[in-house]
């Protein structure tokens, strides 16, 4: 299959195939295929037979879950060059989230018997598999801990420092979120409700730490989000910025 080169690269950059060698790589390209998506359409469903793995190579992918009480809650999301779905590379089972295309999504997908074949051909793909999947667990227990544990302004602030580090983008205010988030979808990550993540926003605004408008939010003050995120001393973490704290990455 003839890609541009960016999506070449992108590829050649997710985690699974990290460290493939030339010979390894061209093979796995060979064997995908592109699925294109539009915005608000479903790469897979909660519950769904997991049976494909995907790399993102244009726009974004909004991760949800539902909970045993009905409430949705956004896991997160994904921009080019992020892998999801590897869970497929096992039989039997489903997938633990909905993969849903923000604006228009172009993925290159292998299917699992593919991905059986390429791992056993590569098994470097087998153990960066088995990476990225011990990676997610862990991600899901630092998930659980901060809404078990946190109060409810250090969620919203580390929420929306993981999404800066996702999709932020410089502008001349500051840090814009390059995704169109509303107020409901930051609820929808914090456990939170509406009016508590519209009072946390408008403190912030009023503090000189955010700009938030109509499903946009930038960020005025890194340093001022990631004091409230780290729950640091309001006299302490001098020269700390988004590329602090592992627990900001997705």
């Amino acid at each position: 299959m003839k890609l541009p080169p960016i999506e070449m690269e992108l590829a050649r950059g997710a985690a699974v195939f990290r460290g493939l060698s030339e010979t390894e790589f061209t093979p796995v390209i060979a064997a995908s295929r592109v699925r294109e998506l539009d915005d608000g359409a479903f790469f897979f469903m909660e519950e769904d037979p997991a049976e494909t793995t995907y790399v993102l190579v244009e726009g974004k992918v909004k991760l949800t879950q539902v909970t045993a009480s009905g409430q949705q809650v956004i896991l997160g999301y994904l921009v080019p060059g992020r892998v999801y779905g590897i869970i497929a590379i096992l039989k039997k089972v489903t997938y633990p989230v909905s993969a849903q295309a923000v604006g228009h999504c172009r993925a290159l997908a292998w299917d699992q018997a593919t991905m059986i074949r390429l791992m056993e051909q590569s098994p470097r793909i087998a153990l960066n598999a088995l990476r990225i999947m011990v990676g997610q667990i862990r991600e899901f227990q630092n998930r659980v801990r901060e809404l078990s544990t946190q109060r409810v302004e250090q969620r919203v602030a580390r929420a929306v420092l993981r999404l800066a580090r996702q999709s932020g983008r410089k502008i001349e205010e500051g840090v814009l979120i390059d995704l169109p988030l509303s107020r409901q979808d930051l609820a929808e990550m914090t456990g939170t409700t509406l009016y508590t993540v519209s009072r946390v926003l408008k403190d912030w605004e009023h503090r000189g730490l955010v700009q938030s408008k109509r499903q946009q939010v930038v960020i005025l003050s890194p340093h001022g989000l990631v004091v409230i995120g780290e729950d640091i001393p309001q006299n302490g973490g001098e020269g700390l910025s988004l590329e602090d704290g592992g627990l900001l990455d997705l």
